[in-house]
């Protein structure tokens, strides 16, 4: 994922955001490990790069300024990056979805936590020069292939089946498991690394 020159030159331009706590989400991470996996060129499926910050201020204004100092920043990349002040979530997501908000998050990696699949939980920082990986999961079941809905997750059924339906045209290759609310098994620890 490290290799792949978007998730590089997030990861490298990020910090210029000024926005504290950072970190890169979701789609690019996991669909570039999908596209190594599979041996698809870098990019294929990729859709955007998510990168998700902390601002005890979650006003509309606050979060547009950090947007428009991305804008400027990632122009250049091949992918549009969104991006998103967590604090800012539970005022926005049922009107997006359609189902309740989640309760409001207390930091980045408690929105990984609840992502609609445990594959695309992951999420990458820089702290001190190197990268740092949240995977509350484990990587098990994205190195898998293996799509299966979180239990944790607010996402309706129509959205992780949606996701897992687009996931599948682009990577036949995945295992989709099908929507089981309650899904046994509980969550496994955290899983952090630096290197």
């Amino acid at each position: 994922m490290l290799g792949d020159p978007t998730v590089a030159a997030v990861l490298e331009r990020a910090p210029a955001l000024g926005a504290g706590e950072w970190w890169l989400t979701a789609g690019l991470l996991f669909q570039t490990a999908w596209n190594g996996l599979t041996g698809r060129p870098p990019g294929t499926g990729i859709r955007d790069a998510d990168l998700s910050y902390w601002d005890d201020d979650p006003s509309w204004d606050a979060e547009d300024a950090v947007i428009r100092r991305g804008a400027e920043l990632f122009a250049d990349l091949a992918v549009p990056v969104e991006i998103r002040n967590q604090a800012r979530v539970h005022l926005w997501y049922a009107g997006r979805f359609g189902t309740a908000p989640p309760a409001p998050f207390r930091s980045c990696t408690d929105a990984v936590d609840v992502f609609a699949a445990p594959c695309c939980a992951v999420a990458v920082t820089v702290e001190d020069g190197r990268p740092r990986l949240y995977a509350p999961f484990g990587l098990g079941d994205l190195l898998g292939l293996v799509v299966r809905p979180n239990p944790a997750s607010p996402a309706p059924r129509a959205v992780y089946e949606a996701k897992a339906a687009r996931w599948r045209s682009v990577w036949p290759e995945l295992t989709v498991l099908p929507w089981a609310p309650g899904n046994p098994g509980g969550r496994p620890a955290p899983s952090t690394y630096r290197g």
